[in-house]
């Protein structure tokens, strides 16, 4: 005889059959909620997180997801910083005008490719379709001729030290190490005005919440099947008829998208953006957040990238000269003792549901199943 259904049973089991929903219905109440909690400082700092979790989304996908150790996302960061910060610096200027660092070097008219991103909705596109395109044209190169894992790590950091070394050597054009800074508006919104600085927080909550939308959609279709799949059985893939090096551009190029959309709004959030935002070490810093959050889970990305900023502000304001010390020690024990970041204890929301609605939340996957199993059971009944 099945034992009645409890109030307490069936709220679990709705929870647990609308999750989603009722997860994004949280986090949209906690995104309006900041607003009345923060300072007007505080919700800049975490605006500014924000727009480093969304590069860390992206990071989940294409590592998490792909097994594709991205370690030069902060090209991409940058690349969407900077289309934004020179449509910024063109919004100042009059007709004929140029910014002041290029007026110090002799310059009087504007680079050719200044003057693209002067129309805001071009502006707006590119902040995500050039870093896009670059990184689907180095897909495109590198795995389509078969690079994969150190390799392909090694590789990244390097094209990042180069975009670096670049923006600094074209000081006339890019600012230099100093870079681009002093924004005064945001697509014609005053940026010392409060209520536009809370607007920009609310635009780099909800691009992030919609990211992670995009990124759960992925893992539960077919191509987040195939990603799966080529990260675990590349050469299985090949046998099915698939293209590996396809779906893993895919997945980098999206990567991509997001970090040059997180690096447009990191402009306005903190107003400048220079080639030590987006080097070697920013770089890293970026992929810290999703190992101590977890690379292989959804929120884990973001949740680990909203704690390691939050750590890195509080210890260089409590111990300037050695929070680096610290912050490196965190990162070394989470890796040590937790490899697969806080994603390690997801087994915690299926005890929860369990205790709620008197039932295990999932099956347990049999020992040896591979990604690959489903992908070639769907190509079969083609």
């Amino acid at each position: 005889m099945n034992a009645p259904t409890t109030s307490s049973g069936v709220a679990g089991a709705f929870i647990g059959k609308y999750r989603a929903w009722f997860g994004t219905a949280v986090t949209i109440v906690l995104i309006f909620l900041m607003p009345a909690v923060l300072s007007t400082y505080s919700l800049g700092l975490l605006a500014k997180y924000l727009c480093y979790a969304m590069v860390a989304v992206g990071i989940g996908l294409a590592w998490g997801q792909g097994g594709m150790l991205t370690l030069g996302q902060g090209m991409f960061f940058g690349l969407g910083a900077y289309v934004m910060a020179i449509h910024l610096k063109l919004e100042e200027l009059g007709p004929g005008e140029v910014p002041d660092f290029m007026a110090q070097y002799g310059i009087t008219q504007l680079p050719g490719f200044w003057e693209l991103f002067r129309n805001p909705v071009i502006a707006a596109i590119s902040v995500a379709v050039v870093p896009g395109a670059i990184a689907a044209i180095l897909g495109i190169l590198v795995f389509g001729r078969g690079v994969r894992g150190a390799y392909f790590a090694i590789l990244s950091q390097a094209l990042v030290a180069a975009f670096s070394v670049l923006l600094i050597g074209q000081s006339k054009t890019t600012g230099g190490a100093n870079g681009l800074s002093d924004f005064s508006g945001f697509f014609g919104y005053d940026l010392t005005d409060p209520a536009n600085k809370t607007m920009i927080y609310f635009i780099c909550a909800f691009l992030t919440l919609g990211m992670v939308l995009i990124v759960r959609w992925i893992r539960g279709s077919f191509m987040g099947e195939l990603i799966i799949g080529v990260r675990d059985q590349e050469n299985r893939m090949k046998f099915l008829g698939y293209n590996p090096a396809s779906i893993k551009v895919f997945a980098f190029s999206l990567a991509a998208m997001f970090a040059g959309i997180g690096g447009a709004m990191f402009v306005p959030v903190v107003g400048i953006i220079s080639p030590s935002d987006i080097g070697v070490t920013p770089s890293i810093l970026m992929l810290a957040g999703v190992v101590i959050g977890g690379r292989t889970t959804l929120l884990g990305p973001v949740i680990g990238t909203l704690l390691v900023r939050f750590a890195e502000t509080q210890l260089s304001d409590a111990y300037p000269s050695a929070w680096t010390y610290i912050e490196g020690l965190m990162f070394i024990l989470v890796i040590a003792f937790a490899p697969m970041g806080l994603g390690q204890f997801k087994g915690v929301w299926p005890w929860i549901v369990e205790k709620i609605t008197g039932r295990s939340s999932g099956a347990a996957v049999p020992a040896g199943a591979t990604a690959a199993a489903p992908v070639a059971a769907k190509a079969v009944k083609a």
